[in-house]
C-alpha cells in the first residue's frame, strides 16, 4: 500500500462530494474558530513584522486577502501571513490524535486560493474538509514519537494545505499525489522554536500554508514529486518518526469519522498540553470555594509533553508564559480563567501570580502518559493551608470532541477574540457570514492597524 496514493485518491473525491449538513456544519465551526484567531492575531507580532518585511512583494496585487494589511495579495503571501497570524494567540483548533493544529495552515491556504479563484463558500468548505482529512491522517501515522522533536503543525500542515489547494484547483488524484509529494520535502518546524524564546512558532503554520499552496500550484502545472516520499526508507515517516508502520491504522476506515467532525476547539488561551490541568483546577476551586491565598501546593501529573514542553517555573515573557503550567495554573486560581488578558504586561509581572507559581509542580503520570495522544488527561492535587488535600483526575479537556464547545460557545469565543480587534459590529457581521453565508468573507479593517492598509 502506498499511503500517499490512498490519500490523493480520497482527496480527489472532494471535488464533487456531497456537502452534507454534518460536514458543512463542522467545517463552518472550524472556519469560525480560525477567523477568531486570525483577526485577533492580525495586529500582533510576528504577523505584523512579516507583513512589513514582505511589503514590497505585494505591490503587484493579487486575488487573496491579507488580514494583517487588508490588501489583495498573491495566494502564497496571504497563506503565509494569515497562517502566521492565526497561530499567534494560541486559541487555534486541535486534532488531538495527531497532536496537530490543522486550521492554521489548511484554512489559510484554502481561503487564499478560494478568494483568488472567486469561488463560493461551499467549495471552500469542501476543500477544508478534504485538507483536514489528508493532514490529520498523516499526523496520526507518525505519532507519538514525531512529537519528541518536531512541531506537527509545521511539519504536517503543508500536507493539509497542499490537498486543500489542489481540490480548489480541480487537480485529479495524480496531480494531488504529486502536490503532497512535493509538500513532504518542504516539511519543517522544530520544537526548540517554542521551548525557548523567540517568535518563530507562529511562522511554522504560515510556512506550511505557503509551502503547501506552492506545491499544489506547481503540481497542477505538471511538476512531479517522489510518490514514495511518505513511506520510503529515506522518506518523511522514516526521517521524523519511530512509528513508520502505522499507515494501515491511520488510513483504516478513512472518513469514519471525518477529521473535521472530530476537532478540539480551545477553551483556554495557552498551550493545549496544560488544558486538562486547568480544567481540574477550575472545577476543584468552584466546588470547594477556596481562595488562591489558601493554596500551599498544586501538584500536576500529566503526559510527557506536559512536563517537557510546559514545566516552566520561571517563565517571564508572553511566549514563555503561554507554555508555562506554573503561570497558567496560578492565573486560573487568581482570576478564574486564562484568556487574552492573562498575557498583558501587567499580568505577566503580577506579584500575586509570581508568588503562587513556585507552589506549582509538574511530573509525568504513568496513566496520563499511557493514554496520550488519544486522551489529554491530568491528575491534579491541591493542598490548602487548613490541611485539606483536594484531588481530581481530569480524563479529557473542555473543548475536546467528548466535551465539546457548543456553537454558542464558539460564537462567544469569536466575539471575545475578534471584537477588540475589529469592533463589535464588524465582528458580528463576519460571524453571521461565517455561520450562514454562501459567499466568502472579504477584508475586515482592524481598529489598530499596525501597517498601512489599502482599500478593497
Amino acid at each position: 500500500m502506498n499511503p500517499l496514493l490512498v490519500l490523493a485518491e480520497h482527496a480527489a473525491t472532494w471535488h464533487d462530494a456531497p456537502l452534507t449538513p454534518e460536514i458543512e456544519h463542522h467545517a463552518r465551526r472550524a472556519l469560525v474558530d480560525w477567523f477568531a484567531n486570525v483577526l485577533s492575531g492580525a495586529s500582533r507580532a510576528p504577523a505584523t513584522l512579516m507583513a512589513a518585511a514582505l511589503e514590497d512583494e505585494t505591490r503587484g496585487g493579487g486575488g487573496a486577502v491579507c488580514y494583517v494589511t487588508g490588501k489583495r495579495v498573491p495566494v502564497r503571501h496571504a497563506a503565509l501571513i494569515n497562517g502566521t497570524a492565526s497561530h499567534t494567540v494560541e486559541f487555534d483548533d486541535i486534532y488531538r490524535y495527531a497532536v496537530y493544529h490543522p486550521g492554521c495552515p489548511t484554512i489559510a491556504a484554502a481561503l487564499a486560493m478560494a478568494q483568488s479563484k472567486r469561488v463560493g463558500m461551499a467549495s471552500l468548505l469542501r476543500a477544508i474538509a478534504g485538507g483536514y482529512e489528508v493532514g490529520c491522517r498523516i499526523g496520526v501515522a507518525v505519532q507519538p514519537s514525531h512529537y519528541r522533536f518536531w512541531h506537527t503543525t509545521g511539519t504536517i500542515g503543508n500536507f493539509g494545505a497542499a490537498a486543500a489547494v489542489s481540490i480548489l484547483l480541480g487537480s485529479d488524484a495524480e496531480r494531488i499525489a504529486h502536490a503532497i509529494a512535493t509538500a513532504a520535502t518542504m516539511a519543517s518546524g522544530l520544537q526548540q522554536a517554542f521551548r525557548g524564546e523567540g517568535m518563530s512558532k507562529p511562522l511554522h503554520p504560515g510556512h506550511a500554508a505557503e509551502a503547501g499552496a506552492m506545491a499544489a500550484m506547481a503540481a497542477a502545472h505538471g511538476m512531479t514529486g517522489a510518490l514514495d516520499v511518505l513511506h520510503g526508507p529515506a522518506g518523511f515517516a522514516a526521517a521524523t518518526s519511530e512509528d513508520t508502520g502505522k499507515w494501515e491504522k491511520s488510513l483504516a476506515n478513512i472518513g469514519k469519522p471525518f477529521a473535521i467532525t472530530d476537532m478540539t476547539f480551545k477553551n483556554h488561551g495557552c498551550c493545549g498540553h496544560i488544558f486538562a490541568a486547568l480544567d481540574a483546577v477550575r472545577d476543584l476551586q468552584r466546588e470547594n470555594g477556596f481562595k488562591a491565598a489558601e493554596v500551599t501546593g498544586v501538584a500536576v501529573g500529566g503526559y510527557r509533553a506536559t512536563k517537557d514542553v510546559c514545566d516552566r517555573p520561571n517563565a517571564r515573557t508572553e511566549q514563555d508564559c503561554r507554555f508555562s503550567t506554573q503561570f497558567t495554573v496560578a492565573t486560573m486560581l487568581l482570576h478564574g480563567g486564562v484568556r487574552l488578558s492573562a498575557f498583558e504586561p501587567e499580568r505577566l509581572a503580577d506579584p500575586a501570580i509570581r508568588a503562587l507559581m513556585p507552589k506549582v509542580t509538574v511530573a509525568i503520570d504513568p496513566d496520563c502518559e499511557a493514554a496520550f495522544p488519544n486522551a489529554r488527561s491530568a491528575k491534579v492535587t491541591i493542598t490548602l493551608a487548613d490541611g485539606r488535600v483536594l484531588a481530581r483526575h481530569q480524563p479529557t479537556r473542555k473543548g475536546d470532541p467528548d466535551a465539546p464547545l457548543s456553537d454558542d460557545d464558539l460564537s462567544d469565543k469569536f466575539m471575545e477574540l475578534s471584537a477588540p480587534a475589529v469592533g463589535e459590529a464588524a465582528a458580528k457581521a463576519v460571524l453571521t457570514q461565517l455561520w450562514q453565508g454562501a459567499d466568502l468573507p472579504a477584508s475586515v479593517p482592524l481598529l489598530n492597524a499596525p501597517v498601512p492598509r489599502a482599500a478593497e
